[in-house]
């Protein structure tokens, strides 16, 4: 609980931290002549890619340019979706140590903290892999949004009622990637074997964040970010369908209370014997 706890701070804070760091960032306009590695070698380079995706509007080379990324992430996804389903199979005896360990005293939860973490370490499970994805995405989300808003090509840019470098009048597409990412999170939390109040306390707070930021910034990183996450909603029924992991679970519950009442059965004749003699 304490690691899962400090694993959802963690997401909070990177994201407020994006929040601050946008916000905060210079608008000089980036060209070939930009200087420092960041400028010149990264969001230049996100702009010249965007652009040559473009095929002459660019909101269609932000939607490729967003699939490809998706794409290449994939299995980093994919191992992030494996860690969960581990870290979610080892819940039960969590808890056990939790229960073993209740006590409040400093030495006693220090303990408690050593049993979770050899724990984790027996079954390969990193408990803030979760984070990664994040992590990777976050450098993303920032070089593409200083690539629209320090391109002038690109901040004068338009798609559907849109002007890319400008916010949406309108309000839809933060709107729709704050839906997204509440069903993506909503879908994932679906395939846990329990949900406890942090959990759902996300599931909340992460479209809010999205929400506020889209509303506060240029509509060419709320497209980044309904593509991102729809492609997410896909990915997660493809690959982690919630329904489907449930029904394996039932099923294999099913056979356990099976195998219960077959060896139950196969025990009463034993004991009839032994009555008898």
């Amino acid at each position: 609980m304490y690691v899962r706890k400090k694993k959802h701070l963690l997401l909070g804070l990177m994201m407020l931290g994006l929040v601050v760091f946008l916000a905060a960032c210079g608008q000089g306009e980036v060209t070939k002549n930009s200087t420092g590695i960041w400028d010149r070698y990264i969001v230049y380079y996100f702009a010249q890619a965007i652009k040559g995706l473009s095929f002459g509007n660019s909101g269609i080379g932000i939607i490729l340019f967003t699939i490809i990324i998706r794409i290449i992430l994939l299995p980093l996804m994919h191992f992030q979706n494996k860690s969960m389903r581990k870290t979610q199979e080892m819940q039960p005896k969590l808890k056990a140590l939790q229960q073993k360990y209740s006590s409040k005293d400093p030495d006693t939860k220090r303990k408690l903290q050593e049993e979770q973490q050899r724990l984790y370490d027996e079954h390969g499970v990193n408990p803030f892999a979760g984070c990664l994805p994040l992590l990777v995405q976050m450098p993303i989300m920032m070089a593409l949004w200083q690539s629209i808003s320090r391109d002038s090509s690109l901040t004068a840019g338009k798609f559907m009622w849109l002007q890319l470098g400008d916010k949406d009048p309108y309000y839809i597409l933060p709107i729709l990637a704050a839906i997204f990412t509440f069903a993506s999170s909503k879908l994932t939390s679906m395939g846990q074997l329990e949900s406890n109040s942090t959990t759902t306390m996300m599931n909340y707070m992460m479209p809010a964040i999205i929400l506020f930021t889209g509303i506060n910034l240029a509509s060419g990183l709320s497209l980044y970010w309904v593509i991102s996450n729809a492609f997410q909603v896909g990915q997660t029924l493809l690959i982690n369908n919630p329904f489907k992991i449930r029904k394996e679970r039932e099923e294999q519950e099913q056979k356990a209370r099976e195998l219960e009442r077959a060896l139950k059965k196969a025990q009463q004749p034993k004991k009839k014997k032994l009555k008898n003699k």
